[in-house]
């Protein structure tokens, strides 16, 4: 069985002792990042959100005439709360063949194989540069690469292209779903709950916006045009999370419910959004006789574009060559690398380990994976 050099499992073991987990900062594990660059003579761009608790880290290494192709990585986390772990997830365990730890897989295993080969990158003949891109809150909505692209479009970089390091068992991946959040506020009256129609249930208005989302979801599942490059080949909507209430014996005047759409390249998410405020707005009427202030918000949480790469594009075939693998077509989950396509960059995902793991319990990557991506970086080098 291949394993990765000490070297990767030194600098992974450092990036998962800081939690990034998306509700906290991550300027820990930026900011060793940027002093371990600077240790080799590279400097690096911080980018903040606007609390400036979290950044993307953008760094360059070497020169040369030509396009510099970027390795992509988000450095947070999901909780592990309420998950049953068998070991500390914020510890690197390796037991045989295997490495768990929170983001083992998704995605720092990645991360830490790129930096480990930082002094190879920088002693190669560089005919091009290599970029690092290391961002923030991915996993809640690719949000902090937006901030990192739009600085490189404001500097007027233009790399040739992208590798974003997501779990793929080191093969390429060309094409994935747009992701789209969304939230809906209901807002109805409080009553007694022996007088019903004196109230406006929120909850159960809710319910019937819910029970909407539904039916458009198996609807898509019914009509939408196959693309069987996709595990699930449709669009799909599903509801998340919902809240509101306070006890049985009074009617509810405020419910919040989160819902969520995975589209394929065609799908017109706007389309799909708009269809469900529409019926939403045939409820009002109803609710506004009891209660003239009752009402019905929504609001556009987040929003990711999807992938679509052609197979014979050049940093589709680079990465192929790179990894050993063919083009393994498309993924249901998604990624930063429709931001950076949007943004002109031709983008192609491949990176260690299994997206089956991510987010789960007692998360691991094997070593083997490891040992892959590091062969993946060790042939980058040699292509430079």
């Amino acid at each position: 069985m291949s394993r990765p050099s000490s070297k990767v499992l030194e600098i992974l073991e450092q990036l998962i002792s800081f939690q990034t987990v998306s509700r906290n900062s991550n300027l820990q594990l930026i900011h060793w990042v940027r002093d371990y660059l600077a240790g080799y003579g590279v400097q690096s761009r911080l980018t903040y959100d606007s609390t400036g608790q979290k950044a993307n880290l953008f760094a360059t290494l070497g020169e040369g005439k030509k396009p510099g192709i970027i390795l992509s990585g988000h450095t947070d986390v999901v909780p592990v709360e309420g998950q049953k772990w068998d070991t500390d997830p914020f510890t690197m365990t390796v037991k045989g063949d295997q490495l768990f730890a929170r983001g083992s897989a998704d995605m720092k295993g990645f991360i830490a194989t790129a930096l480990s080969k930082v002094p190879e990158f920088l002693a190669a003949d560089q005919q091009a540069p290599l970029h690092l891109a290391f961002s923030y809150d991915e996993e809640i909505g690719c949000i902090g690469v937006r901030g990192l692209i739009q600085d490189l479009e404001e500097i007027g970089l233009k790399p040739a292209g992208c590798i974003v390091g997501e779990p793929t068992l080191m093969e390429p991946i060309i094409a994935h779903k747009g992701t789209h959040r969304f939230r809906c506020c209901i807002t109805g009256r409080e009553a007694h709950s022996s007088y019903t129609t004196h109230g406006v249930n929120a909850i159960e208005y809710a319910s019937r916006v819910i029970v909407y989302i539904r039916e458009i979801a198996d609807r898509l599942a019914r009509i939408e045009k196959r693309d069987d490059s996709y595990t699930v080949p449709y669009s799909t909507m599903q509801t998340g999370l919902i809240r509101g209430g306070l006890a049985t014996n009074i009617v509810p005047k405020e419910c919040e419910f989160q819902f969520e759409a995975r589209t394929l390249p065609d799908m017109d998410a706007a389309a799909l959004y708009q269809e469900i405020r529409d019926f939403a707005a045939t409820l009002l009427p109803e609710m506004q006789k009891v209660e003239p202030l009752a009402a019905i918000d929504f609001e556009w949480l987040a929003s990711a574009p999807g992938l679509q790469m052609q197979e014979d594009h050049e940093i589709v075939k680079l990465a192929a060559l790179l990894a050993g693998n063919a083009p393994n077509g498309a993924v249901s989950y998604g990624t930063e690398a429709g931001l950076f396509q949007k943004a002109g960059i031709p983008t192609v995902i491949c990176g260690p380990g299994s997206i089956e793991q991510a987010h789960t319990p007692n998360e691991f990557v094997a070593l083997e994976q490891l040992a892959q991506c590091e062969t993946f970086m060790q042939r980058l080098v040699s292509n430079r």
